[in-house]
């Protein structure tokens, strides 16, 4: 009940109100986050610290506070997206060279589009059917929430977005089959299990990768085109496409999640503040027998995968 209140009488009026007005909430909150209410400084520093042991402690509270400064903006867009037009969210979010994805939707090819949480993830759910002629597909994990889990969605979903459960994606994959549809992947998340995951060297440190991206493009055919949103200005994000393969018979095991975690690196080491620090990515400890499993991973994968690919 307490969720439906708030959602009614305060959040969704704010969202109708112009972006620049919500900012000078959030620009509140930044002064809070940096004096008074340090939200996960903890997480964040410790991050960021594992990640560039090279900074000095001047520079790791530089990133921190620039972090907040980002993390709150996000905050704002994130209730204007609530009630955000088509047209606004156009003229927000923008595609740099949809070319890309336009050759492969003439080739009948369905994308798998990854990247990571950095910058605005929530205003390309939301718009990413605007921008390109795939169906767009994201994959959800139900919010403890039902209320909030059914209000988001419908605010994702409504220019056309379909959401997937995370626990039917294979049905639902099956289902459409015969369309043409690109998938939103945010792939930095931890893995829930360590043992399935894929172990590479991530920001100076051993990282668990989800894996659930190289599966799905070996077993559905699907392209990987890696993306990643710049941030122009304050509330303007513009999107780059990069193409990992649309030929899946020329990459190995681990090619593909190789390649795309490398490209987010090099995206999060030349704009640290514009990722999302305060989760905790590292909470997966690294398996003792990380070389016996990898040989495992690996001949299971090319079991499952490489006799399909030699037959065509």
């Amino acid at each position: 009940m307490f969720a439906k209140i708030a959602y009614y009488i305060l959040v969704y009026p704010i969202s109708l109100l112009p972006l620049r007005i919500i900012y000078l909430f959030t620009d509140f909150f930044f002064l809070l986050l940096i004096s008074i209410v340090p939200y996960r400084k903890k997480v964040i520093e410790g991050n960021l610290k594992r990640s560039f042991p090279e900074k000095s402690s001047r520079e790791i509270k530089k990133i921190r506070n620039q972090f907040y400064r980002h993390f709150t903006d996000l905050l704002a867009e994130g209730v204007k997206n609530l009630s955000i037009s088509e047209n606004e969210l156009r003229r927000r979010l923008t595609v740099q060279n949809p070319e890309l994805m336009t050759e492969l939707f003439e080739k009948n090819q369905s994308v798998l589009l990854v990247s990571g949480h950095y910058n605005n993830w929530e205003w390309l759910i939301t718009g990413q059917n605007l921008l390109f002629k795939h169906q767009a597909v994201g994959i959800g994990m139900p919010m403890t929430s039902a209320f909030w889990d059914k209000k988001i969605n419908e605010q994702r979903s409504r220019f056309g977005m379909k959401i997937l459960n995370s626990k039917n994606v294979r049905t639902a994959f099956e289902e459409m089959k015969n369309d043409v549809f690109a998938t939103l992947i945010l792939s930095d998340q931890s893995p829930g299990d360590a043992r399935k995951a894929y172990w590479m060297e991530f920001l100076n440190q051993p990282t668990a990768v989800l894996f659930g991206c190289e599966q799905m493009a070996h077993q559905y055919q699907q392209a990987v085109v890696f993306f990643v949103l710049h941030k122009v200005k304050r509330g303007h994000y513009s999107m780059e496409l990069k193409l990992i393969t649309d030929n899946l018979s020329s990459k190995s095991w681990g090619e593909i999640t190789e390649m795309h975690t490398k490209l987010l690196e090099k995206e999060i080491i030349r704009n640290p503040q514009f990722w999302l620090w305060s989760h905790k990515r590292w909470k997966r400890d690294v398996p003792a027998d990380l070389e016996s499993l990898k040989l495992e991973q690996k001949s299971k994968f090319e079991a499952k995968f490489i006799p399909s690919q030699h037959e065509k």
